[in-house]
């Protein structure tokens, strides 16, 4: 990946709430070939119970992957009968990601391109199976939080994907389904309040009982809130004044239209929010742990080798760098230097 040009001018507030506008009518707007949007248009239910994992499952480390290709093969020469060469012969890569998470994957206003720090990871993977052109073969499917382990279980050639690159949480239920890269971003959750609220925490919304807190369907902030043992007040009474939605851009409307006093979700997510709306602020401290990883259907080992053997090239030519520096500092949603990025462990049992 080659280093950008990072003079790049802070987010504009108007700019940022027309990406979330556009981010939410994807299905409806016409995009150039090959990107192709599917969204959820209503509202999702509560998911049915999912697999547990054993006390053994439990004990490993998730974000243990499977170890790196020794050498990555030369763009356009994947190894026969790999899932690479599949997706070679096929033409694209297909990506189930975002389209309206400010600075990991949302609609650009202007151009209509998907674009953020997902977006560079799922173009680095392209490029290594095409070669230059790889950001041209990639064909993005704008999917919800809950659809994004479906869609990975359906298969690219069934309705489904190849990946996701989704603000993704690695977890130990999550790898009984699906199959996932080393972790390539370190989030946390946190909560995003109107400024002029009086909530500065999680314990705060919940010993108020009159305020509901707003997660998305399908993710681990969700999960976190609907754990009654934490957070006993908040699931009494049939966990009313949760409120589920959709998507996390759902619950900044609902927060916006008076249905919510408060969204939980990774601070990075609800730093673009903030950026969006500056009556909003993000407070207190991380409350969880939120490695990402890159999703990739259970049985595709090869790939999921492939793909760390791409982001490990990324941690060391200075790319994953570029990213970083590209959408959260010079934007202004974040501050301070580049970190390190995060370690991966590998080591995991096919």
């Amino acid at each position: 990946m080659s280093r950008r040009d990072t003079r790049r001018r802070p987010l504009g507030v108007a700019l940022a709430i027309a990406v979330v506008a556009l981010g939410g009518c994807a299905a409806d707007r016409h995009l150039a070939d090959p990107v192709q949007a599917t969204v959820a248009t209503t509202p999702t239910t509560a998911p049915a119970a999912q697999p547990e994992c054993t006390a053994a499952q439990a004990a490993e480390d998730p974000r243990r992957s499977y170890d790196p290709l020794a050498s990555l093969p030369a763009p356009g020469k994947m190894p026969a009968g790999s899932t690479m060469a599949a997706i070679q012969r096929r033409g694209r890569l297909i990506a189930g990601v975002s389209g309206d998470t400010l600075l990991f994957g949302a609609r650009n206003p202007i151009s209509g391109a998907i674009e953020g720090f997902d977006i560079d990871m799922v173009k680095a993977v392209a490029r290594a199976i095409f070669g230059a052109d790889g950001d041209q073969r990639i064909e993005y499917r704008v999917i919800t939080y809950a659809q994004r382990l479906p869609k990975l279980e359906a298969g690219a050639d069934h309705g489904g994907v190849d990946l996701v690159a989704h603000t993704m949480t690695i977890n130990c239920r999550r790898w009984l389904r699906i199959a996932f890269s080393g972790e390539y971003f370190t989030a946390g959750q946190k909560v995003l309040v109107n400024r002029s609220a009086s909530f500065r925490s999680i314990d705060d919304l919940e010993a108020d009982p009159a305020a509901r807190v707003c997660a998305p369907e399908g993710s681990t902030n969700i999960d976190e809130i609907r754990n009654a043992d934490k957070y006993p007040r908040l699931n009494a009474d049939g966990g009313t004044r949760i409120v589920a939605k959709p998507d996390i851009t759902d619950c900044l409307v609902a927060m916006q239209q008076g249905d919510a006093e408060a969204i939980t979700g990774d601070d990075t997510v609800l730093a673009g929010f903030a950026a969006q709306d500056p009556n909003t602020a993000v407070v207190g401290e991380r409350f969880t742990d939120e490695p990402y990883g890159l999703g990739i259907a259970k049985n595709r080992v090869d790939f999921v080798r492939f793909v760390n053997a791409v982001l490990e090239q990324l941690r060391t030519s200075g790319g994953w760098a570029d990213s970083y520096r590209h959408w959260l500092l010079d934007t202004g949603a974040l501050t301070g230097t580049v970190p390190a990025p995060p370690v991966p462990i590998y080591g995991r049992s096919a």
